[in-house]
């Protein structure tokens, strides 16, 4: 049986989004390799603790001969308009998480909110990619 082991997210600064995942939102690291031999590219993943077997891959836009430089901006341009990726994050209580990410300073664009299916938050990370938080009700209840 095949499972899924990383989710990837375009980054515009990998610095910044490892600040952002780890101190902010708690996650830790999960690698952080940098291979000479393919030009200094760095593989980056991050996830959350007690969830070993899945990683947010933190990736930097590459250049040439990877992506040309019309292709790295359109991916830039749709990030900052939060629609290059996002993540779905599950909590047993949207409200108590929400505030203590508050308290870390992450910038939520929608409070928690009551929805067919749970619980429902939103924030951005630095690069513009949204960041759901959602207290999910058992499937039988909402379907």
């Amino acid at each position: 049986m095949m499972k899924i082991a990383n989710a990837h997210l375009w980054v515009n600064n990998q610095e910044e989004a490892l600040a952002f995942y780890t101190q902010q939102l708690g996650m830790e690291v999960r690698a952080d390799v940098t291979l000479p031999e393919m030009g200094e590219f760095r593989w980056l993943t991050v996830g959350p603790p007690g969830q070993e077997d899945m990683s947010i891959v933190l990736m930097a836009i590459p250049g040439e001969p990877v992506m040309d430089s019309e292709t790295a901006e359109q991916v830039k341009t749709l990030m900052g308009k939060g629609f290059a990726g996002t993540i779905f994050l599950t909590t047993e209580d949207c409200h108590a998480s929400y505030e203590e990410l508050k308290g870390r300073g992450v910038e939520f664009t929608e409070e928690p909110e009551d929805r067919p299916y749970g619980i429902d938050s939103a924030f951005r990370d630095p690069s513009g990619n949204y960041v759901r938080v959602t207290q999910v009700r058992e499937v039988a209840a909402w379907v």
